[in-house]
């Protein structure tokens, strides 16, 4: 049986009386967190092992050995609680995990990975950085999400989550890759699975969303308010385990199409798939693959599958049991866990496994039960109907805004009751983990039979109603106001007008916001990249793109919205999607394959960044010689973005005003020509009757 330190699986309480053992709480938290990670790794026999793609769709093990300790120094810079990084390079290549949505580029001639030595030294700075931070922050109780105290937690329960997702890693290896320890012992119980059993459960109305003044962590996705209505329904007692799993493999399911989506389908057709990932058959035996050991398959263990298979198998199990079955719903499954009265980290015994209290693996679906029902938490992660999206009343946090938001697509399905190593936050009632349905965790699920359609449950606003979302993709895609011509399109229109192109590649939209000078630039370049630091914005030009339309809300008077679509082929951009590639990132730190550009456009972004100067160095060496570099700007310096020592210009100089435009040539005059200035009006809609009227000042540069 495993023993690790609760301090590091259980989430630290925000209350408390003592600000001391408060820090103290914290310190034990981050810094036995780290160590459970560090002895996951150290599973890894051979160093090479740190950089197979063991996983097609993630980056290499070593990237998640690095990322952990990069988030905690990228969210402190971010939320300038740190003036200093410790390594640049690494807090860039780093710095992004991989959902694998399509502005991912897993292409791995993009990455030059630094040694696992050097990696361990920076982890290692990294651990001695956030132990003075900790020792010396401000902190106040109960900790507030706009605490400094909130980054640390955010950062322990990060690494949690890349816990749990690098084992799925590792456990993907070859056995020859690892090493066994005592300290991830697996379960040994194994035998004859007992026979699933249908459970009755009374529907009711429920209401789901964490209060803010709740005692634990919480990530956004949580928050907020929605309401259900849930008809009485029946579900299965047990976790669907491998032998109930098997009579579906052994029916020749994998091969029966009509059990499967569409989307199912064409993950058949790529993976040709015949049985769970984990799963092996050699010479008519069947063995699983766990973490570091591969074994006869355990048939009274939970199967772990994606959710198209689960999917499948209850269309299989409905066909068979002529009775309307399918995986439950989120609602559902929280009304199976108020069956459990306790919840983590007030639990005095962890009521299943799971937090690593047990086992380093699955166990018997028979071993834990509560109230006529077993693993209602814990064992295997157990997928449901329900894609994952904000209750109402979401809102991000503002040094972590693509936590959740890129998972509101309508891809990425619900996990609920976590497995035998969620650990902090994934183990409390109201956590909210989604992927997409082609993926594995340790996950697999249970059914239930029901006649309600999931989609009654519940009515979710399919309207983008964040106001600055909103505002941005009106000022991007919406009707012009008082005859000012849209900003995007005639920016570009501008630029395009005033250079002389030897050819059109390539071209980079740096700051692209929502995205609508990427497609006017995709007009006439080969290739566009859209950047911009923000999640939110980006999330709304990727779902543009793949869907083909967008729908949000703009504020008329008080209360009342004006309800508004958009759709590619009224902008007449249907056949642009192939040529645009939109990602997140930042500015001053750009990935290394962003390069080689014949022009980049960077619209109302300088007066935003922390070093313009140092984008303007750094830019003028990703564009081909004769490229061209677009600027436009209104020039309204803020400290609130940029410290004044670094504006580029609208102070005096030895007396004299000194505008922006002089700093622009100060700095770009060795590298590139002026070769024109513009000004270009823009006009943003605030409500029915309140509007910015704003000119940016355009200037065009040819590198020399």
């Amino acid at each position: 049986m495993v023993q690790f330190s609760t301090a590091a699986t259980r989430s630290v309480l925000l209350t408390g009386s003592s600000e001391q053992s408060k820090r103290q709480e914290l310190k034990a938290a981050f810094n036995q967190t780290w160590a459970l990670y560090e002895s996951l790794f150290r599973l890894i026999r051979d160093e090479d092992a740190f950089y197979r793609k063991a996983e097609p769709l993630r980056h290499p093990l070593i990237f998640y050995f690095g990322h952990t300790a990069v988030f905690y120094i990228n969210k402190l810079k971010l939320g300038k609680y740190i003036e200093q990084r410790l390594n640049p390079q690494f807090e860039s290549i780093f710095a992004i995990g991989v959902d694998e949505m399509s502005w991912d580029d897993l292409n791995e001639a993009h990455y030059d990975w630094p040694a696992v030595d050097d990696v361990r030294a920076y982890r290692d700075q990294v651990r001695l950085a956030v132990n003075q931070f900790i020792d010396h922050m401000p902190l106040t109780l109960p900790i507030k999400d706009d605490d400094p105290a909130w980054v640390v937690l955010m950062g322990i329960e990060h690494e949690r989550i890349h816990l749990e997702t690098s084992s799925v890693i590792i456990r993907q290896l070859p056995l020859s890759d690892l090493t066994p320890s005592p300290e991830w012992a697996p379960c040994t119980e194994s035998g004859p699975a007992p026979e699933n059993q249908l459970i009755a459960m009374s529907g009711r109305h429920l209401t789901l969303g964490k209060s803010e003044d709740a005692d634990t962590y919480g990530w956004d996705n949580e928050y907020g308010i929605q309401h259900f209505k849930i008809e009485d329904f029946q579900t299965s007692k047990y976790l669907v385990s491998n032998q109930e799993y098997l009579e579906f493999v052994k029916d020749d399911g994998y091969r029966q199409t009509r059990y499967w989506t569409e989307e199912g389908l064409a993950w058949l057709q790529y993976t040709q798939a015949t049985m769970p990932r984990f799963w092996r058959k050699y010479q008519g035996q069947y063995f699983q693959r766990n973490l570091c050991h591969e074994t006869p398959l355990p048939l009274n263990w939970p199967v772990e599958v994606n959710q198209l298979e689960a999917k499948a198998f209850c269309r299989w199990k409905a066909d068979q049991a002529q009775l309307p079955v399918r995986l439950p719903t989120e609602a559902e499954w929280s009304l199976l866990r108020q069956c459990l009265e306790e919840a983590s980290p007030h639990w005095q015994e962890v009521p299943g496994n799971t937090e690593l209290a047990y086992y380093a693996s699955s166990c018997p679906v028979d071993r834990f039960e509560h109230n006529g029902l077993c693993d209602i938490v814990g064992n295997v992660w157990q997928w449901t109907e329900t894609a994952i999206d904000g209750f109402q009343g979401f809102k991000v946090h503002p040094l972590y805004d693509d936590f959740s938001t890129p998972t509101f697509d309508g891809k990425h399905n619900l996990m609920k009751g976590g497995s035998w190593i969620s650990t902090g936050n994934e183990s409390i009632p109201e956590s909210r983990y989604a992927f997409r349905r082609h993926f594995y965790q340790h996950a697999g699920f249970r059914y239930v039979v029901s006649k309600q359609d999931p989609a009654s449950m519940t009515h979710l606003n399919v309207y983008e109603t964040n106001e600055l979302i909103a505002q941005y993709l009106e000022f991007h895609y919406g009707q012009e106001y008082f005859n000012v011509p849209n900003f995007c399109v005639n920016g570009v229109k501008q630029c395009l007008e005033e250079v002389s192109l030897h050819q059109t590649r390539r071209a980079l939209d740096i700051g692209c916001s929502v995205g609508r000078a990427s497609f006017e630039l995709a007009k006439r370049f080969d290739h566009v990249d859209g950047i911009d630091f923000s999640a939110r914005f980006i999330q709304q030009a990727y779902a543009l793109l793949e869907q083909g339309e967008k729908r949000y809300t703009i504020p008329t008077e008080g209360d009342l919205v004006e309800f508004k679509s958009i759709t590619l082929d009224q902008l007449g951009y249907q056949n642009l999607g192939d040529k645009i590639h939109f990602s997140q990132g930042d500015a001053c730190n750009l990935k290394p394959q962003f390069t080689d550009y014949d022009l980049v456009y960077a619209s109302n972004l300088i007066d935003r960044l922390g070093d313009p100067a140092g984008f303007l160095t750094s830019i003028a060496a990703r564009i081909a010689p004769g490229g061209y570099l677009v600027i436009t700007s209104p020039y309204t310096w803020l400290e609130d973005y940029t410290a004044k020592d670094k504006w580029l210009g609208g102070i005096k100089v030895n007396g004299e005003n000194f505008t922006t435009l002089d700093g622009l040539t100060e700095t770009l005059i060795p590298h590139f020509e002026l070769v024109a200035v513009k000004e270009i009006p823009f006009v943003i809609r605030e409500t029915k009757r309140k509007f910015q009227h704003t000119v940016s000042e355009m200037t065009i540069w040819r590198k020399r």
